[in-house]
């Protein structure tokens, strides 16, 4: 009898250990397609921007046909975030695309009666919601990627985490936070 009790102590440490590593390894995959889920919502969104802007573009050259450079500009950005793998590159490709708006909305501001051309009016407002929508994809992104990568780091899950095959992920940031703050908008 003397011995039952130290087997039943040790059988309640497995047993509570493996409901530790259980809990874990599945809360860690939840956290894992959540923070996929984020990055496949991102991409949606600068797909969509991608899409829109040669709508964009093609309003504003017949308006602005000696603006050559802009629109290069504004292409060479789309097809860098278009060809973006992974955070880091996403993250530069989203600064150029920032700058190549702004410009096209400048070169816009210059034309009073582009300003008044409701097919540019509409594709501003889309590209102005869409730009919202990333940023608000990048926030769930982040979110997801903090709360993915403190539990990776945290005592005792950093002792084992990586051995069943996770890692931390990069956070999307920009180089320029203040280049994103706000979507490019033309006021009129």
């Amino acid at each position: 009898m003397e011995w039952l009790i130290p087997v039943l102590i040790v059988v309640a440490l497995v047993v509570i250990v493996g409901i530790y590593l259980w809990a874990t390894y599945n809360s860690l995959v939840t956290l894992n397609v959540r923070v996929d889920e984020a990055w496949s919502d991102i991409t949606v969104q600068l797909k969509r921007r991608a899409d829109l802007l040669p709508n964009l573009i093609n309003t504003v050259k017949g308006y602005a046909a000696h603006e050559k450079s802009v629109f290069e500009n504004v292409t060479k950005a789309r097809a860098e975030t278009l060809s973006a793998q992974g955070p880091a590159e996403a993250s530069a490709a989203e600064n150029h695309m920032q700058q190549a708006l702004k410009s096209i909305f400048a070169v816009a501001e210059a034309y009073p009666q582009l300003q008044a051309s409701q097919n540019f009016l509409q594709l501003q407002a889309e590209i102005v919601d869409t730009e919202d929508k990333i940023q608000a994809a990048r926030r769930f992104y982040n979110g997801g990627v903090r709360e993915l990568n403190t539990k990776i780091k945290v005592f005792p899950n950093t002792l084992f985490v990586r051995g069943l095959g996770f890692s931390e992920r990069e956070f999307f940031e920009v180089d320029e936070p203040a280049a994103i703050a706000e979507p490019p908008r033309v006021q009129f």
